[in-house]
Parts: structure tokens; sequence; C-alpha cells
């Protein structure tokens, strides 16, 4: 068995983790190029949403490379998401590909359940093997996340951004390569070290909040590699979602981390207080929560049709001027291009960076002991 899953941002790290400790064989999906977009607009409906089509494409070029078995989420609730998994599989079977699919579906909170499907992929494996598989593919996953919050403070602050991006991109792949959790905690003790004590600049630094659709967020290749092109304009950005908060608030049950979704949601709720699908409320409630930490923007993205950051969207036109926080929505599909969305980018910046030093100026001297 050949075990494949979808490219979403650097998931493929604790993915491959968990799956090599299951014994069992892993076929990664190239990198997300032009033609793995292509692919999959080729051959789904035109209506999908990106996500799906950049789906297709990597379960194509996977099994293009030997793969037979996919390993795809499910879900539930007013999002398109919850038929991916269906509607990907007709789609390679009309294609006349021949492949297992498995899809997991979310554990209602329940570790045990979570455990159970993930030992089901692992047929040689005992429920402790598998237990210990999961929580070195946790370790790494947590590991990765504190190296991309790491990247989002450093690269806007550096002189030499292009050397921070190389020293961030090296640890990736020597905690993709750690075979011990004290290996993994070394490169990234290290990685962090390096980054903190590259030259720094003195120039201004805004703090724009980025909301949205997981997926949207998480993968460079659908945003156009939005965090590292704020960093560049010395932005530094703070997420709405990272990948270990996800699953443990959505998966784990918010045993494992102290979770913050209880506070968003009561954020939203003057603007929102119901569930609209997807990460709609998600999206209000820290839209209303970076305002009120005093970040300077915020830019919400989505694929295009996406229903519910649609619905978020419109609130969003009553949270900034309530809230007194620009916002921007991008929504990204297959005709979208790298220069127009560097072009709004620049745009919302500069406008930002304007309202910033106007504000020092009226406030004197003394603005920055409060900023």
């Amino acid at each position: 068995m050949k075990v494949t899953f979808p490219h979403m941002g650097n998931v493929k790290i604790p993915i491959k983790c968990l799956l090599q400790g299951l014994r069992l064989e892993v076929v990664i999906p190239p990198p997300i190029t032009r033609r793995t977009l292509e692919l999959g607009v080729k051959h789904s409906p035109e209506f999908a949403c990106m996500p799906l089509k950049i789906n297709v494409g990597n379960f194509i070029e996977a099994m293009e490379q030997g793969a037979d078995t996919i390993i795809m989420a499910g879900g539930w609730g007013p999002c398109r998401f919850g038929y991916y998994a269906q509607v990907q599989r007709d789609i390679l079977r009309d294609l006349g590909y021949n492949f297992r699919m498995v899809i997991l579906e979310a554990p209602e909170f329940r570790l045990s359940q979570l455990l159970e499907q993930v030992k089901t992929l692992g047929e040689n494996v005992t429920f402790w093997e598998a237990w210990k598989a999961a929580r070195f593919a946790w370790h790494k996953l947590n590991a990765v996340d504190r190296l991309e919050k790491g990247l989002e403070y450093y690269l806007p602050r550096v002189q030499d951004k292009s050397s921070a991006e190389r020293i961030y991109n090296q640890g990736l792949t020597l905690i993709e390569q750690a075979d011990y959790k004290a290996e993994v905690d070394y490169h990234t003790r290290y990685t962090l070290e390096q980054l903190k004590g590259m030259k720094k600049h003195k120039g201004l630094i805004l703090k724009i909040g980025l909301v949205g659709e997981i997926y949207t967020i998480l993968e460079p290749s659908t945003n156009y590699d939005m965090i590292r092109e704020l960093g560049r304009l010395n932005v530094e950005v703070k997420r709405s979602v990272y990948t270990s908060e996800w699953v443990n608030d959505h998966l784990l049950g918010g045993v494992v981390k102290k979770s913050q979704r209880r506070h968003i949601i009561n954020c939203a709720q003057p603007y929102l207080n119901y569930w609209v699908g997807g990460h709609g409320l998600e999206t209000v409630g820290y839209t209303v929560d970076f305002a009120r930490q005093g970040f300077d923007g915020v830019i919400q993205v989505g694929p295009l049709t996406c229903m519910p950051e649609i619905v978020a969207q419109s609130v969003l036109s009553r949270v900034s001027p309530s809230e007194e926080i620009p916002c921007m929505t991008l929504y990204f599909d297959e005709h979208s291009g790298s220069a127009g969305v560097r072009t709004r980018l620049e745009a919302f910046v500069d406008m930002l960076y304007r309202s910033k030093r106007n504000r020092k100026q009226r406030a004197g001297p003394f603005a920055s002991l409060r900023d």
C-alpha cells in the first residue's frame, strides 16, 4: 500500500511522520505548481472552489508516482468541504484510476475515536505503536508552527530577508528529517536562535491579522505566498489559523493546549452570533480581536464562491468602522495572478503606513511609548 494525501502548507511534515510511524509507504505529491492546478481545473466542476481543484491535481500527480491509497479528511455543516472526498473519488474513478480512498471524519472531540481512525490506517501496528506515532507527529506539528510564527515575527524586522527565509527553510527540512523528539527540539531552538540573532532594521513595522478560510491561509500556492510577501514589506502577520491550534480545538477538544476558541466566538457575538459553516464565525471573531489588540489592519482571504467567507465579508463591513480597523478581502481562483495580488497588497500596506505615520505625528514625541 502506497499512501498519499493532499498538500496544505507544511502539514506534509507531521502527516508523513505519522504515516511512516504506522509503517506505511508514503508518496508525497510533488510541490503544487501550475500543472497541479491545471490538472484539477481540467477534471473538476467549473463551479468547484480552488482547494478541491488543487487536491484533485495533487492526487493525480501522486498516483502518477505510484500511490494507490488516498487519505482525505471528511467534514459536515454548511460548507462544501464535506463533499470533497466523495466528489474527488468519483472524478478520479471516472478518469480510470484504481485506488482506495480513506476518509477521516471529525471524531466529535473523542480522542479514542481519533486514535481508532489512525489505527485503522496501520494494519500491522499495535495500538501503542499508533499512539507513539501520533504523539511524535503532534510534536513535529507544534515545532513547525513555532518556526512559522518565528518567521512571521522576524522576517519583517531583519535586514537580510533572503537569509531569514533560507534559515527557516533549512529548519523545516531538519525537522522533517529528525527521528527523535530531542532532534526536533534542537533544530527548532537553533533555527529560532539564528533568526533572533540576525541584524534588525529600525524601520516602522505594521501588524496585520490574516483571517479567512483555512486552506487559503495555510497553503502558500493559493495566496501567492502572501505572508512572505508582506514580511518583505516589513509587515508582521498573525494568522487566525495555525494547524496545531486547529487540531487542538477541533479534533482534541482543546484538552492539549489552552484554547482561545470561546474567546473568539465571544468577540464575534455582537456582529455574528451563529455558525455559518467553515471558518466564517472565526473570521469575524478574530477580526474583532485583532482590532482590540491594536493591529493596523486585517486581510481576509478565501477561495472564490466560498459561502462562509462571503457571509463573513458582509459582516466585516460593519466590524471595520465599528472597531476602527481597515479590512481588505481577497478571493482566489485559477484566474488569479501574482502581479495583481502583489499590487493590492502593496496598496493596502502603503495606506496603513501613511495612516500609522499620521497617527504618530498627531500623537507627538511620546507616541512610541504608547504603541
